[in-house]
């Protein structure tokens, strides 16, 4: 695997392999990776002759500087788990490489930005957007790679592609869960024994509720939802909805397309999940 942390001379390296016509997928990440990013990376082996992956904790995502400041970075860890799962290629930079002093992005990305992760954390997808265009920027790949469990991530990056014109295929791959469970996650580390056992309560409602689904009793199934979780020690839900996956409005009776989508903290974890319905 090789190894870059700028982006000229990554560039270099990526314009003498399109020039042979090999494609690239993408899979971008801030690190702390498991079996999830690297289910993503089997995806995109499988899809292209070369793979690259991205390790960027990216500062202009995070609302709170504490949360920024302990995100896990273990990347001799992460670097061995890549060139174990056969990546081609790792973009690894410095925040100075990526960002200039007093750069400004804004992208209007409507009410997407603003819904369910939106209202929790203001400003968090412009961060997003910001980066994940430098990176394909940087990179310009055929194809890129994002798990199910940022559902509202993966339509935010797919309406900036469509605002911005950009020529990469997006795709989603599914959520990888534990035995028990819970979503795999970066953040998982942080939870105590105690804390994992409580956070079980996230996935077993979702498949309750995708066991139960009936389209003339969706707020009723919200109801139950919330009040189960809210009844679980040490879980504190920030949001349980029933949505149109294609807008991330509520779902009612005629929605094809429906994603229950949760966010709670556990102890001092926030996780996410979600569950595709029909």
């Amino acid at each position: 695997m090789r190894v870059f942390t700028t982006t000229l001379e990554i560039q270099q390296y990526l314009a003498d392999l399109r020039n042979k016509g090999l494609s690239a997928g993408f899979v971008a990440t801030m690190g702390a990776l498991h079996q999830g990013h690297l289910s993503l990376i089997q995806q995109a082996k499988k899809d292209n002759d070369l793979v690259i992956c991205s390790i960027f904790v990216n500062p202009t995502q995070f609302n709170d500087p504490a949360d920024l400041e302990k995100y896990p970075r273990p990347i001799a860890h992460d670097t061995q788990m890549l060139e174990q799962a056969g990546c081609d290629i790792l973009f690894n930079p410095e925040v100075t490489e990526m960002y200039a002093d007093n750069e400004h992005w804004h992208l209007a990305l409507g009410e997407i930005e603003h819904l369910l992760e939106g209202k929790f954390r203001p400003g968090h997808y412009q961060g997003v957007t910001q980066v994940v265009y430098k990176l394909f920027n940087i990179l310009k790949p055929n194809t890129a790679y994002f798990g199910q469990k940022d559902y509202q991530q993966v339509m935010v990056i797919t309406k900036m592609v469509e605002l911005l014109n950009l020529p990469v295929k997006l795709i989603m791959c599914p959520i990888l869960r534990e035995e028990d469970g819970l979503a795999m996650s970066s953040r998982n580390i942080h939870l105590t024994a105690e804390d994992r056992l409580h956070s079980l309560i996230l996935s077993k409602t979702l498949n309750w509720v995708k066991k139960n689904f009936d389209s003339n009793k969706i707020a009723d199934l919200r109801d139950k939802a919330t009040e189960a979780i809210n009844a679980e020690d040490g879980v504190s839900l920030e949001y349980f909805e029933l949505v149109d996956g294609d807008s991330l409005h509520a779902a009612n009776q005629g929605t094809k397309n429906v994603v229950a989508l949760v966010a709670a903290r556990v102890g001092k974890t926030r996780l996410i999940d979600n569950v595709l319905i029909n």
